[in-house]
């Protein structure tokens, strides 16, 4: 079963809050790196991205060889993959999390096991100790957006010291720690991250990975074996132009952190029950409207979120923290569609 992506639809205008696109857009100064890469596009890229690693390096703290670069986040998770799983040494990872491990599992030939959350969708520590496996962990996870304290992810390092243990921090921006500071500490640790979510760039499919120089070598190894020039001329130029302006990409946070904050208080009021995201983006459910149903209602007044299928979180749909005024549309049209459900005067009834 490949994986789905979220609806990129075409025939109409919508407010999309379905995909976990920034809110915001890149820095302007990408638009002259841009033109500069233009002048030399004959040429073929960086295969090493120097220039990328280097900036990141001192962002980070970390040296040159404990990065990477990859196409999207995605592509560095398939490395992982194939580079430290096989048919000996499965893969495990939560029941409810991204998507695309299963299928990149199933993709490899890789036996994986899929480890309930607990009722209140956390992750049982517990139950990844000692297991034999390679682990992937979203932290904070999708599209539950909770997270792992730095001890909890200690113990299943320290727990598991012959298997690699693989930190996807895709959105740890929004309001989490990052692991990126246990990577000298821990040999087994992989830290991937995107370009896509906190730094405004999912047009521009870049993602990274953080790991000592053992891992990040091996990872190489499987880049060099496929496509040596995975990250293109106009995005390594977007990427530089973004680690250029950080300030920018934390202002953007903190915005979205903000409005987030926002909109749980706004839909507790509605009488939704929310997690305590810690993402760009809130998982809500109401008592008395379905999650499938809810989405539909919003789909046919313009506005897209994200509905899952599982039994478990069937009636739950994920939404995207958007701008102010966009919250505001979906918070007065969420409010419509409960009162034309006459779900507003069962919940004031209980």
């Amino acid at each position: 079963m490949p994986y789905t992506p979220g609806e990129q639809p075409k025939e109409q205008q919508y407010i999309k809050l379905n995909t976990n696109e920034n809110a915001y857009a890149p820095p302007a100064g990408a638009a002259r790196y841009l033109q500069s890469a233009l002048e030399h596009a004959q040429l073929y890229p960086d295969p090493e991205c120097t220039v990328l690693r280097r900036k990141m390096a001192a962002l980070t703290g970390l040296h040159e060889d404990e990065i990477i670069f990859t196409n999207g986040s995605d592509e560095i998770l398939n490395f992982a993959f194939m580079a430290f799983c096989d048919a000996d040494t499965g893969a495990a990872f939560p029941d409810i999390t991204y998507g695309f491990y299963p299928v990149f599992a199933a993709l490899n030939g890789v036996p994986y096991a899929e480890i309930p959350l607990r009722e209140d969708f956390t992750v049982a520590v517990e139950d990844y100790c000692r297991i034999g496996k390679t682990i992937f962990l979203a932290n904070p996870n999708a599209p539950t957006g909770l997270s792992l304290s730095k001890a909890d992810i200690e113990r299943i390092l320290t727990a598991n010291p012959d298997n690699v243990v693989v930190i996807d921090e895709a959105y740890a921006d929004f309001g989490t720690w990052s692991a990126v500071e246990l990577v000298d500490k821990y040999e087994n640790l992989l830290v991937t991250g995107t370009f896509s979510k906190s730094r405004s760039g999912a047009g521009l499919r870049l993602g990274y990975g953080f790991a000592s120089a053992a891992l990040i070598k091996d990872l190489n190894t499987i880049r060099f074996a496929t496509n040596p020039y995975n990250i293109n001329a106009l995005s390594m130029a977007a990427g530089l132009a973004v680690l250029e302006e950080e300030a920018a990409t934390r202002a953007a946070c903190e915005a979205i952190k903000k409005t987030r904050r926002q909109a749980i208080e706004a839909f507790r009021a509605l009488g939704f029950d929310c997690t305590d995201s810690q993402a760009n983006f809130i998982f809500v459910k109401h008592p008395h409207i379905g999650g499938e149903r809810l989405y539909r209602l919003l789909k046919e007044r313009g506005i897209l979120v994200r509905h899952f299928s599982p039994e478990r979180i069937k009636d739950y749909n994920r939404i995207t923290i958007g701008t102010e005024a966009q919250m505001q549309v979906l918070l007065n049209t969420v409010k419509d569609i409960l009162d034309d459900e006459n779900c507003t005067s069962k919940t004031n009834n209980e």
